[in-house]
């Protein structure tokens, strides 16, 4: 039985980390959703020291690049899906699951595309896949065949949660600009495998998002009692809380679950003194 949470990013202004970055970050979380990669594929030089950095057992969801699922839309990508995979491959069993977040055009016409690109994924590795079309929260035949589809390779579908986000009118820029550009779609809930992800948006006010996450310790609580190893990502509008936040989730679930271990100690952020 494992719970692991973390945030969209390793490295914020509002989190002071003494020596390298990642190597603080993990003493605080044990996951961390791997956005850059969406942006440029990093040298695998720097892929090494991302592994030198966690402990085998660190979770990184690593979101595929924009050129394949973009760009391309998952058509005609082997050789960059190849050249990418090798690239990640210095995290060994840290590389929690490959990320696939499909644009919002996406659609049900499109999964013919989908099932294609997965074949093509070598067997063993995990794979999440995020999509944004409404199609697949309001027909029951666009959720149920894309259910199929990602069934066959024993896929996830990864929920992105912002029904709290966009629960009210936005209070700061922060808030505005999120509400901006993060996808307004139903909540979903229903995992296909044994290792759901779930990326969950809140709010600035810190109480807020804790009030709104209620449902996702219900069914965090209920995956781990099946036998089930839940990640659980915490966001807000500048994420400036959502190291904090991710830990008190995970504290939230373990009063539920007293079997659950709970996460270490972090390191010290500054150094102490004797005043």
């Amino acid at each position: 039985m494992r719970l692991s949470v973390g945030c969209a990013m390793w490295t914020h202004t509002a989190w002071p980390a003494p020596g390298d970055k990642l190597r603080s970050y993990a003493s605080w979380c044990d996951a961390v959703e791997g956005n850059t990669t969406f942006y440029a594929v990093p040298a695998r030089r720097t892929v090494e020291t991302w592994a030198q950095q966690t402990g085998p057992e660190f979770r990184f969801v690593i979101k595929l690049p924009k050129t394949i699922t973009h760009e391309r839309r998952l058509s005609g990508a082997e050789a960059e899906l190849k050249t990418f995979l090798d690239t990640m491959e210095p995290l060994g069993p840290r590389l929690h699951a490959l990320w696939i977040q499909l644009p919002g055009s996406f659609g049900p016409g499109d999964l013919a595309a989908l099932a294609g690109f997965l074949r093509k994924v070598p067997s063993g590795l995990r794979v999440a896949v995020e999509v944004r079309h409404p199609a697949f929260f309001t027909d029951q035949g666009a959720d149920s065949r894309l259910e199929r589809v990602l069934g066959r390779i024993g896929a996830e579908w990864v929920p992105f949660d912002t029904t709290v986000l966009f629960a009210a009118r936005p209070v700061s820029s922060a808030e505005y600009e999120a509400q901006s550009k993060k996808p307004h779609l139903p909540r979903r809930m229903r995992a296909l495998t044994d290792t759901p992800i779930v990326r969950y948006h809140g709010r600035d006010d810190p109480e807020a998002t804790v009030a709104g996450w209620r449902p996702w310790v219900e069914q965090t609580v209920e995956w781990l009692r099946e036998g089930r190893s839940p990640t659980i990502f915490l966001h807000t509008p500048d994420n400036a809380s959502s190291r904090d936040l991710a830990r008190r989730f995970h504290d939230e679930v373990g009063v539920r679950v007293p079997e659950l271990e709970p996460l270490p100690d972090p390191a010290e952020t500054e150094p102490m003194t004797l005043f």
